[in-house]
C-alpha cells in the first residue's frame, strides 16, 4: 500500500515565490491538483496586475477622475472588502496607495535621509479610500481624483492563496498548504495526522525561526522590516509607509497575523504595523477569528488576548 506524503511544487507567481504542498500517495495526482491551484493564481494575477494595460485594475486607474469603469463582480467584491478593511483600520490599510511616487522612498543604500514631512504629505495626498466610488448595480468603480491609482499589493497574495485553496479543496485535496511568499493558508493535516507546524521568522535573522505554531484550517501572514529597510541616523525605518503621513514607520520589527482566511491575514499585517502596538492589538482583540504577534524594535513580544506562549 502506498504511503501518504507531502508533495510540493515551487514557482514564481504574482512577482512572488509561491510553494504549494499537497498530502497524497500519488505524485501525478498531487501535481495535477497543484497545477489547478496555479491556474487559479494566474487567473487572479491577470485580473489584479498593474503591469498589464488591459487588466481591470489598470482600466480603473487609467480612467481616474474621468469616468467609472465596469468590472467583474469578483474584482468589485474584492475592492468592496478592501474598503471595509480600510474603514476598520481607519485608513491604515488603503488600496489607493498606488498613486505614491516610488522614487520618494527607494529603500536601498543610496537613501541617506527621509523626505521632508511636506514632500511626503504631498506624495500621499491622492491616497484616500473614501474617493473610491462603487456602484453595485452597475458593477462600476470610479476613482474621484485624477492621478489616483489602486493596487492590490497588500491583499492580492492572500486572496490568491485563499482562492487556490478553494479550487484544490473542491477538486478533492483534503490536506495542503498554499504559501505565497510567507503569507500562507493551511487545511487538513500532515501525513501523520498531526496539525501543520508553521515557523514564525525571527525578525533579527530572517532565516531563523523564533517560534512554531501548530495549525490547521488557519492562515498566517507576516509583515516585517527585516527584508526591506533603511538605516538613517542610527534608526531603522521599515519599507512600510504610513498612508496618512507618507513617512516610513518605525518601532515595530514584525507583525504576524493569524486568521481563518488568508486574504484577511494578508490585509491586516501591514495596518497593524502602521497603527503601532497599542492601537493594533486593541483593534485585533475586537475582531473574531483574528490574532496577532507583534515584535517591537527592542525585541519585546506582544500578543493578542488568545495567544499564549509557553
Amino acid at each position: 500500500m502506498s504511503q501518504l506524503r507531502i508533495i510540493k511544487q515551487s514557482m514564481k507567481l504574482m512577482g512572488n515565490h509561491f510553494e504549494i504542498s499537497v498530502v497524497a500517495d500519488d505524485e501525478d495526482w498531487a501535481i495535477n491538483k497543484i497545477n489547478e491551484g496555479v491556474v487559479e493564481i494566474k487567473r487572479i494575477e491577470k485580473l489584479l496586475t498593474t503591469f498589464s494595460d488591459d487588466s481591470q485594475t489598470n482600466q480603473i486607474n487609467a480612467h481616474a477622475g474621468i469616468e467609472p469603469v465596469k468590472v467583474s463582480r469578483e474584482v468589485f467584491d474584492l475592492i468592496e472588502r478592501s474598503i471595509r478593511i480600510s474603514t476598520v483600520t481607519q485608513g491604515a490599510f488603503d488600496i489607493s496607495y498606488g498613486s505614491v511616487d516610488k522614487s520618494l522612498w527607494n529603500f536601498d543604500t543610496t537613501m541617506k535621509k527621509l523626505p521632508s514631512r511636506e514632500v511626503a504629505k504631498q506624495a500621499v495626498k491622492l491616497i484616500n479610500y473614501k474617493n473610491i466610488v462603487l456602484d453595485r448595480d452597475k458593477s462600476t468603480v470610479f476613482l474621484k481624483e485624477k492621478g489616483m491609482r489602486i493596487g492590490f499589493g497588500g491583499i492580492g497574495k492572500g486572496y490568491a492563496a485563499e482562492k487556490a485553496k478553494e479550487i484544490m479543496k473542491a477538486s478533492g485535496v483534503e490536506n495542503g498548504i498554499v504559501n505565497a511568499s510567507g503569507d500562507l493558508t493551511t487545511w487538513g493535516f500532515q501525513p501523520d495526522g498531526k496539525p501543520w507546524t508553521i515557523g514564525i521568522a525571527d525578525p533579527n535573522l530572517a532565516q531563523h525561526i523564533f517560534s512554531y505554531l501548530s495549525v490547521t484550517n488557519l492562515s498566517i501572514a507576516t509583515s516585517g522590516n527585516y527584508e526591506k529597510f533603511v538605516m538613517i541616523g542610527g534608526k531603522k525605518y521599515s519599507h512600510t509607509i504610513n498612508p496618512k503621513t507618507g513617512l516610513p514607520i518605525s518601532g515595530i520589527k514584525s507583525v504576524t497575523i493569524i486568521s481563518t482566511n488568508a486574504e484577511i491575514a494578508d490585509a491586516m499585517a501591514t495596518p497593524v504595523t502602521v497603527m503601532g502596538v497599542k492601537a493594533g492589538l486593541f483593534m485585533v482583540n475586537q475582531i473574531n477569528n483574528l490574532e496577532a504577534i507583534i515584535i517591537d524594535d527592542n525585541n519585546k513580544i506582544y500578543t493578542s488576548k488568545n495567544i499564549h506562549f509557553n
